[in-house]
């Protein structure tokens, strides 16, 4: 069992300060009785006092004490939850071609804006992750559930850099591999989802090797097309040189090829709302993940209980005059 706000069992020391003063309010009363000169008039008075009994109401309440103090520190106990295991990745180009504006406002705008799009669409089961690839891969967001999070991650890319199509499959590929303890020997079913202008250029292996390990892993790509013939950028090759204009095509070829030879399929930014297709057939699986579960109520019910039978007690053994 764990405390969510440990910080508030430190209120367990007026508890104890309240033990405290009862021990030395009963150390005084037995002095005071000794002080009784009298005894044979102290037991006609009393003839049956309480000894023990009058300790238990006592005892009962700082039980109850400890109880409410632990109940509003939050107990938590550890629960085994079952937990969907289908994963969506969703990689995204963020290099520098991607700045061109063919694709009103520009291609990393329209690209953006569809991740986002096709991220909060997503049916609340499906664990998503997002990979950012220019010259070099990111694993921006592990998979989870969280889609809002991811959404907030994407808005926060840049473009610039090259294009590493291949590495950025790999890393998909190995995000999966990681989802879980069961992952790498019982992989979750998966689907990658990758937004590009489609041209590889910066990877360290080839786009065919990414093809061979994701047929193998059995996760099918579904690539995004963003670009018309004419897109161009406008770069400064140095401090103080003129601008340069350079012509950054759209390879859709390449992009349909990857994507039907792993069992996919390729979309235009035109055909966006086709998407679906990405998660109709993915399937199920479900594994098991560890949660705290919160058990204050628990608390709260056995310091009623204990409550009420400190009152009972004081009701039921209480000095009665007759």
């Amino acid at each position: 069992m764990t405390f969510l706000a440990p910080t508030r069992l430190w209120l367990l020391l007026l508890v104890l300060a309240l033990v405290v003063a009862y021990l030395v309010l009963q150390g005084r009363r037995k002095r005071y009785a000794m002080r009784f000169t009298n005894l044979s008039l102290l037991n006609q008075v009393a003839p049956r006092r309480p000894g023990w009994r009058r300790h238990v109401s006592a005892v009962l309440l700082l039980v109850t004490l400890v109880l409410l103090v632990s109940g509003f520190a939050r107990p938590a106990t550890k629960v085994k939850v079952p937990r969907e295991r289908a994963t969506i990745m969703v990689a995204l180009d963020v290099s520098g071609s991607m700045a061109a504006g063919d694709v009103p406002p520009s291609r990393f705008e329209a690209e953006r804006s569809a991740a986002k799009k096709f991220v909060q669409d997503l049916p609340e089961r499906f664990n998503v992750g997002l990979v950012s690839f220019s010259h070099v891969t990111s694993v921006v967001s592990s998979p989870t559930k969280d889609h809002p999070a991811v959404v907030t991650s994407i808005d926060g890319l840049k473009a610039e850099g090259g294009t590493a199509i291949a590495d950025a499959i790999f890393t998909c590929l190995q995000s999966i591999r990681g989802f879980d303890a069961r992952a790498r020997t019982d992989p979750p079913p998966a689907r990658i989802v990758l937004l590009s202008d489609g041209e590889d250029q910066d990877s360290r292996r080839t786009v065919e090797d990414a093809v061979q390990a994701a047929r193998q892993a059995k996760v099918q790509v579904f690539t995004i097309a963003f670009g018309t013939p004419y897109g161009t950028i406008t770069q400064t090759p140095s401090p103080g040189a003129r601008p340069v204009t350079q012509p950054v095509r759209v390879d859709r070829q390449s992009l349909r090829d990857l994507a039907e030879s792993t069992g996919g399929q390729a979309y235009d930014a035109e055909s966006l709302q086709e998407l679906s297709n990405v998660y109709r057939d993915i399937g199920s699986s479900l594994g098991h993940r560890w949660t705290n579960r919160e058990i204050t109520t628990r608390f709260v019910g056995w310091a009623l209980l204990f409550a009420l039978g400190a009152a009972g007690v004081g009701i039921w053994w209480s000095p009665r005059i007759p």
